[in-house]
């Protein structure tokens, strides 16, 4: 009893983990989506197409797959610690290699390979940890969390065009690698596993309230195993939904800069368009985690589809500045704001204790949707020297997410 007083006293940890899971998500997909950025200079040094620039991009997300579910694995097994640091190793090692390719091939092993290695961890490492310390407020953590992958956007498209601009592709990988490294590994040493490593409980959750929690008229499932999870439609559905939505977004943020500059926008003001995606995603996320938590997680979720639905359409048609900063503005919203519902929907349907492997194995559907976006938006461009066709495959991808959301039926079982 005077254990639990004590550490009732003390600021929960929950949001120290928060804050490490912050950066490390910052720098992760800072390092990814600016990719769009160095998308014209790579073309252009290797002399590929927009299909063969992109199946760069494309790979290493389908890879990505593979690492998330390694990742998952380690992560119910040992820890986030050690699985952050080997990220902050091999994302470092990616990038000063890729900053040294002088061919494709060469690409292929530095950027899709090692990259993938050192970063298709991280979703899964910082939401499955987070939403082991979250409970009643796992929505609105989620969204700070997930926050993370919009300031990275922020950040690094424009400082990566800088230095793109000042000392070349090359360099900036270089300059990239080193900073990468120094922040993966240092917040590691803030990540516990969850509350029971430090002895405390999750928040929300009352000392001797027993095996099955109540809240408002949900039941909180028993812990699934990974294959209990996959005989349910609720997982499958929800694998399709991060498939879709996958698709789109990394349709968006691999093309959107060179859609830009195509129709005769500036590198930089493109990159402002990147930026605001990601900046804009911040409030959506922490609004709408916080509405779920509210409303539920699928009204939430639909909201969020149905307005990226309507922005994918607007970009058709943007041909001007102002218009696409305003389809930035919507979609960055409707993007930001999709995520932590679906995510915090995994908790409450299947459980804690192995969300790490069941996260790793639906970030299967969402790295495969990462792999045809871009893919897509590269072959159709080639095809037609046009995105509208890419775009409004976006458009109708984000339509079926929501009606795939809609149709999702927790199915919960109790402790007897």
């Amino acid at each position: 009893m005077l254990s639990l007083l004590r550490i009732k006293d003390k600021p929960f940890y929950g949001w120290v983990v928060v804050i490490a899971c912050v950066i490390i998500m910052t720098i992760v997909f800072g390092t990814r989506y600016s990719f769009g950025v160095f998308f014209k200079s790579i073309e252009t040094e290797f002399d590929l197409t927009r299909g063969a620039t992109s199946g760069v991009f494309s790979v290493y997300m389908l890879l990505c797959c593979i690492f998330a579910l390694l990742g998952g694995w380690t992560l119910d097994r040992y820890g986030p610690r050690i699985v952050a640091r080997l990220m902050g190793v091999f994302t470092c090692l990616s990038l000063l290699l890729t900053s040294q390719a002088n061919s494709p091939w060469q690409l292929f092993i530095s950027y899709s390979l090692l990259l993938a290695i050192g970063t298709g961890a991280a979703y899964t490492v910082s939401m499955s940890t987070t939403s082991r310390w979250f409970d009643k407020k796992r929505g609105l953590a989620l969204g700070i969390v997930g926050s993370g992958a919009g300031l990275g956007t922020v950040l690094m498209a424009p400082f990566a065009t800088y230095l793109i601009s000042n000392f070349g592709w090359s360099m900036s990988f270089m300059v990239m690698g080193p900073i990468a490294l120094i922040l993966l590994i240092s917040p590691s040493v803030l990540l516990k596993k969850d509350p029971h490593e430090i002895g405390a409980l999750p928040d929300g959750v009352k000392p001797n309230a027993g095996e099955t929690q109540i809240q408002g008229n949900n039941t909180q499932p028993t812990d699934f195993s990974l294959l209990q999870a996959a005989r349910t439609s609720s997982f499958w559905f929800l694998g399709f939904v991060w498939l879709l939505f996958s698709l789109c977004i990394h349709l968006v943020l691999v093309h959107i800069v060179p859609h830009a500059t195509d129709i005769g926008i500036s590198a930089m003001e493109a990159a402002v368009a990147l930026s605001l995606i990601g900046g804009i995603s911040i409030p959506g996320r922490l609004l709408m985690g916080w509405v779920s938590d509210k409303i539920g997680r699928k009204v939430t979720g639909i909201i969020c589809a149905l307005l990226q639905t309507g922005a994918m359409v607007g970009l058709i048609w943007s041909q001007e500045l102002w218009m696409l900063y305003i389809i930035a503005v919507v979609y960055g919203f409707g993007y930001g704001g999709f995520d932590p519902p679906v995510v915090a929907l995994i908790g409450d349907i299947f459980g804690l204790r192995s969300i790490g492997i069941i996260m790793g194995a639906l970030v299967i559907g969402w790295s495969i949707g990462a792999f045809i976006g871009p893919l897509i938006g590269g072959l159709i461009f080639d095809a037609y020297n046009s995105y509208s066709l890419a775009f409004a495959t976006g458009a109708l991808a984000m339509a079926v997410a929501g009606l795939l959301l809609a149709l999702i039926r927790p199915r919960t079982k109790r402790r007897i």
